[in-house]
């Protein structure tokens, strides 16, 4: 059965040659992939994938298609994002369907609006195909929920490494709303001094969740106060989400998947 028959025709978009569909892959899990992204990865010349892109993901794509990585990961060498954008626009100008595949979803913290930018400056057409990010599914995957009504009524999403320093964390602190960080591994020292000199206390629960929603998917539930001394001795690796607030009491609870490893912090937040 070809791929075009085996989901309703309806579903189905045009992928024009000299075109480029900006892509989420989801946060590891192949079940979490979108149709449109499974469409992209069937029907593409050329896919442009990222680091984090999960190897039984990539596994969909046709046969016939060129794979190109372009994966860029922290304190390791990286392609540059000019380059890469470059090589978008020259693969589409030679004609091509292009695939830029990302981890999680292309418009958070992914860099897809600027790659977007780019493209229209030039003229060429692009989709933009969402995903699920991990800030979302890694967490749900751990028994974490991102919102529940007895906690809270909004959430922060924030990276750990950008450009100008990073938020405000103090300011963030202020709003007691629970935060979900990306990319806040080697930050984490200066983040959590500041969100406890913005007012939260060392006993609000972080919870950790490497590798979200793989095989390999691994936790980690601990304080504010010792969040950093216990991640250096938890043996875990990135890329990892963070979640700092009350919504991780409820982890216990809500732990729905037998397989992963969850390390607890011996004096625990189990609240």
């Amino acid at each position: 059965m070809s791929f075009e028959s085996s989901i309703p025709e309806s579903v189905l978009v045009p992928f024009a040659p000299g075109s480029v569909w900006l892509a989420g892959s989801g946060p590891g899990d192949p079940g979490l992939l979108t149709l449109l992204a499974l469409q992209g990865l069937r029907q593409a010349d050329v896919i442009v994938h990222d680091a984090l892109v999960n190897e039984r993901i990539m596994a969909l794509a046709s046969p016939s298609a060129r794979l190109e990585f372009a994966g860029k990961r922290g304190g390791r060498p990286s392609a540059h994002q000019d380059d890469i954008t470059n090589r978008l626009i020259e693969l589409a100008k030679e004609g091509h369907r292009v695939l830029r595949l990302k981890g999680g979803d292309p418009f958070v913290f992914g860099r897809g609006g600027e790659e977007a930018q780019a493209l229209a400056a030039e003229g060429i057409p692009f989709r933009i195909v969402p995903g699920i990010t991990s800030g979302i599914a890694g967490p749900a995957y751990a028994g974490i929920p991102a919102t529940h009504r007895d906690t809270n009524q909004a959430v922060i999403l924030a990276t750990g490494h950008s450009l100008g320093g990073g938020p405000d964390w103090r300011a963030l602190a202020a709003t007691k709303a629970p935060l979900i960080l990306y990319m806040g591994w080697k930050a984490l020292p200066t983040i959590a001094a500041e969100l406890m000199a913005g007012g939260l206390s060392a006993d609000t629960p972080v919870g950790v969740v490497t590798e979200a929603t793989t095989d390999n998917q691994k936790s980690l539930v601990t304080s504010l106060g010792t969040c950093v001394a216990d991640l250096a001795a938890s043996g875990l690796e990135p890329p990892a989400i963070i979640v700092i607030g009350e919504v991780v009491r409820l982890r216990p609870a809500l732990e729905w998947l037998p397989a992963q490893t969850a390390l607890q912090h011996a004096r625990g937040t189990n609240g």
